[in-house]
């Protein structure tokens, strides 16, 4: 079944509990815990964080990495290295 076929099926299903709203209720609860079960790609294992700050740190041994200035704030600290803020 291709997404466009289960969006279609999920909007006739929901129009048949639309008018009930105890079953509507159960629907939003159950849509909700899918959402909050949807991954986070931002989320990392305790091994894959110590190995990005392992990977950063030999950067800055390579003298690959960036340093703000003390007198220097955020937005002046990107455009001195090329971004375009």
């Amino acid at each position: 079944m291709t997404a466009l076929q289960l969006n279609a099926q999920i909007w006739r299903d929901m129009s048949i509990l639309a008018d009930s709203e105890p079953m509507m209720k159960r629907v939003a609860k159950y849509l909700h815990n899918l959402v909050a079960e949807k991954e986070d790609s931002t989320l990392m294992t305790k091994e894959e964080f110590f190995a990005k700050i392992e990977r950063a740190e030999q950067q800055i041994a390579r003298g690959e990495g960036m340093e703000m200035r003390p007198d220097e704030d955020l937005t002046m600290f990107l455009k001195r290295n090329g971004y375009n803020v």
